[in-house]
């Protein structure tokens, strides 16, 4: 017998610790729809792991939590306090951040030029950037979270791929953000280079300096470096466990019941296609 999933509804868990809330988010793209009545919230220190196939809403929720998009429906609660976020620029000042896919890295730019790209820190009262301040702080802040980059000085493009993500993620930190989303943080990386981005994640889990939301599709990186997961299907999200209470093998029986539902509908509508057709 297949386990229920655990559907998750807005009075759960209604913990004063929580730097985050989404209540009954809904997002609608013509006749699409991409998210159904969405209910999360992260806690003050945590990792949670957001899991669902493609399409499933990840990116879209993470859309409208960075500010890129505005829900049609629902709402969201940074720190207790209801906001209606109206651009990337509004969620970050209110310490919300994203690391994409992209990492959003200039190529021709040095380590500490990238660090601090457009918040330069500038001689006053002229206008000319601080170039010795941004290398001893860049130092510092890759050096406080245990990302070792032996050269700041060398442009982004040299570096490997976990030491792109690397400086993505410690560019965000660096800038008081105390709710970082990553989206893939290890897409297309090799397992050296994608260990060093999970170490990184626990390193920060332990110093519970910032909470985050890591978008992610290997279970096992999840277990390992999150606190708790929560995994969408078809824009709902329908599971929500601590980690240490479930397991890869009952996050892979959940989605291999969405396949079979899956493939019975897809079945069940030929089978009317062809019927009509007969006739």
């Amino acid at each position: 017998m297949q386990p229920e999933p655990h559907v998750v509804g807005p009075e759960e868990s209604q913990a004063s610790d929580d730097v985050l809330r989404v209540e009954h988010v809904a997002k609608h793209f013509g006749p699409v729809t991409a998210l159904r009545d969405i209910n999360l919230h992260l806690r003050k220190g945590e990792v949670l792991g957001l899991l669902g196939d493609n399409g499933a809403g990840k990116s879209t929720l993470i859309k409208i939590i960075s500010g890129f998009q505005k829900p049609d429906e629902g709402r969201l609660l940074i720190k207790g306090d209801e906001v209606e976020l109206s651009s990337v620029d509004h969620a970050r000042s209110l310490g919300i951040d994203c690391v994409y896919q992209d990492l959003a890295l200039v190529n021709e730019l040095s380590v500490f030029q990238n660090m601090f790209l457009k918040r330069e820190p500038l001689y006053k009262p002229l206008p000319f950037v601080n170039k010795r301040a941004m290398k001893r702080e860049t130092r510092r802040a890759l050096d406080e979270i245990g990302v070792n980059i032996p050269r700041i000085d060398v442009p982004a493009a040299r570096l490997s791929g976990g030491q792109r993500q690397a400086i993505a993620v410690a560019r965000t930190v660096n800038s008081d953000a105390d709710i970082i989303l990553l989206d893939e943080p290890l897409a297309a990386m090799g397992a050296k280079e994608g260990a060093m981005i999970l170490d990184l994640v626990a390193r920060l889990r332990s110093e519970g300096r910032v909470s985050i939301i890591m978008i992610a599709h290997n279970y096992v990186h999840v277990l390992q470096s999150c606190d708790r997961v929560n995994l969408i299907q078809g824009g709902h999200i329908t599971f929500d466990k601590p980690t240490a209470e479930t397991s890869v093998e009952e996050l892979n029986e959940i989605v291999v019941e969405e396949y079979r539902r899956a493939r019975m509908a897809a079945a069940t509508d030929g089978a009317g296609a062809s019927g009509n057709g007969a006739r």
